[in-house]
């Protein structure tokens, strides 16, 4: 069993499932590749067809893409901690609100650091969007302490592996005003397995 991640730790989605085998104390081998170079030849296709990363591949050579699957394989094998819930209403919350930053939060942070083929004017109405989403988990989080309100979970994963990105590359900012985001922010920082 392996993971393909991108060797500068830097992208998002493979980070996600680095933070959450971190979480579970699961310890499997990665093997780092040139991100938009290796993960683009035609033996990595037969791998993941769309050859984005991160991809588990199993030992007898099965391949899961998309880190919400991979994410989804390992609870099922090792549910302690649970990171998707414990019960059908924790499950379905979490899943919620993990849907709803990766629609709101991510995939705009994404698009704001997409200027080789968007305009900077387009970039900033991303990076926008992301700054109105993240005020309104300003506000949420003035309410619970991680994203779906049930202990730490994969929305807390994925929020924080968008943020950072958006952070480091994107040249995008946390408001000094969300002092919520800021306080959630900085305590799953401080989570060892952040540092995944």
């Amino acid at each position: 069993m392996r993971i393909y991640v991108d060797e500068s730790g830097e992208a998002p989605s493979p980070r996600r499932v680095r933070i959450f085998l971190a979480e579970k104390g699961l310890a499997v081998p990665y093997e780092r590749l040139a991100l938009h170079e290796e993960n683009r030849t035609d033996a990595f296709r037969k791998k993941n067809p769309y050859r984005t990363l991160p991809v588990l591949e199993l030992d007898d050579g099965t391949c899961i893409a998309e880190s919400m699957a991979i994410c989804r394989y390992f609870e099922a094998l090792h549910p302690e901690p649970h990171l998707f819930g414990s019960t059908p209403l924790e499950q379905a919350e979490i899943e919620m609100w993990t849907r709803r930053i990766e629609l709101s939060v991510y995939l705009p942070i994404d698009f704001a650091g997409a200027t080789n083929f968007l305009s900077e004017a387009s970039a900033a109405r991303f990076r926008e969007g992301a700054g109105r989403s993240l005020r309104f988990y300003d506000r949420q989080l003035s309410e619970r302490e991680f994203m779906a309100g049930v202990g730490y979970s994969v929305a807390d994963v994925f929020a924080l592996s968008a943020i950072d990105f958006g952070l480091r590359h994107v040249g995008f900012a946390l408001d000094p005003a969300w002092k919520n985001l800021h306080r959630w922010h900085t305590t799953v920082s401080a989570r060892p397995s952040a540092a995944a």
